[in-house]
């Protein structure tokens, strides 16, 4: 796959393309339906398959006050749409500038000159261009002018709705994994770096990963979830603390703790929600390094618990629900 950033970095391959647009926050199936319709036509084609996303969601530009959270970072997105069998990926930055581009502008330097666009396929809703003014009607108008078609595909549904990036942020928010990982065809995940922590954990027998997550990502209910833990980033490069072995790279089984740590004074109405993996049958040094974490199912609320005694016990209870789903 060959994968372009800006719209000066935009060469239109000899065989044309097949080409779908979108902001792709998540990839979901709805997205990956999308995608597999345009690869499709691609092949019948003899012509490239090519996506065209942003390097930021659009609302951060036109209305920063009122952007979402979203579902990946600009980093893991890429990842997974990598991942999809497209031979292009085009990143283009929606700064102030495109958005003030008018749609007929969009369409003949982006689509037409600059990805060779032979088709191009949309949701059937999608609207583009400054005041949103460009739509289906208008990409089917232009493209019997200059040469390309266009497929305005029905959004795909579970469930009687439409999949759709917002759906997915709600499940999130109410902690229905069970809706996310349906909607998402994965569990959802989020990555971050290692550091330290109030190394309360390792003194309760349960030692955690205090993981520092991007700004501007969803984020689930305080509560413990079971989910995996993989643990990337190069082990050579990072020096070992307190002489425990650098641990290796692979996924472990983790039992997750997204919250403030009521039980040890820890005020949901004045701190911040962090992130804790206790992760099994690994006993190495872990800061600095970079995780990504996986939540796979909802075990219980976070609670605050009468004695250590008490949440030693109930630790204990969660640690064997973790190994029952996840292995």
């Amino acid at each position: 796959m060959k994968t372009l950033f800006g719209i000066d970095q935009l060469e239109a391959p000899e065989s044309g393309s097949v080409v779908t647009i979108g902001t792709f926050d998540g990839v979901h199936l709805g997205h990956r339906a999308l995608i597999a319709r345009a690869i499709g036509e691609a092949r019948t084609r003899d012509a490239a398959a090519a996506i065209l996303t942003w390097d930021r969601h659009p609302a951060l530009t036109l209305r920063p006050e009122k952007a979402p959270t979203m579902l990946s970072t600009p980093e893991r997105k890429i990842e997974l749409l990598s991942e999809v069998g497209v031979d292009i990926l085009a990143v283009v930055p929606f700064d102030h500038a495109l958005s003030q581009w008018p749609a007929e502008r969009f369409v003949t330097d982006v689509l037409v000159k600059g990805l060779g666009a032979r088709a191009v396929v949309v949701g059937g809703n999608w609207r583009f261009g400054k005041g949103r003014t460009g739509d289906v009607a208008l990409l089917r108008g232009m493209g019997e002018e200059l040469g390309f078609e266009t497929l305005g595909i029905d959004l795909e549904q579970a469930a009687g709705e439409v999949i759709s990036s917002s759906r997915i942020r709600a499940a999130i928010a109410a902690g229905d994994l069970a809706v996310v990982t349906r909607l998402l065809g994965r569990p959802f995940d989020a990555d971050g770096v290692v550091v330290h922590g109030d190394d309360r954990g390792h003194k309760l027998g349960f030692p955690t990963a205090n993981v520092e997550m991007p700004p501007g990502i969803a984020h689930l209910p305080r509560g413990v979830y079971a989910g995996r833990t993989r643990v990337g980033g190069d082990a050579t490069m990072v020096p070992s603390h307190d002489r425990k072995p650098v641990a290796p790279e692979g996924w472990y089984a983790a039992a997750i703790n997204v919250g403030v740590n009521p039980t040890f004074g820890g005020d949901p109405e004045k701190h911040e929600p962090r992130i804790e993996a206790y992760i099994l049958d690994l006993d190495a040094d872990l800061y600095g390094r970079e995780l990504r974490i996986e939540f796979w199912e909802r075990l219980r609320d976070e609670e605050k618990f009468d004695s250590e005694a008490a949440l030693i016990e109930q630790m204990e209870k969660d640690v064997e629900r973790t190994k029952e789903i996840v292995r």
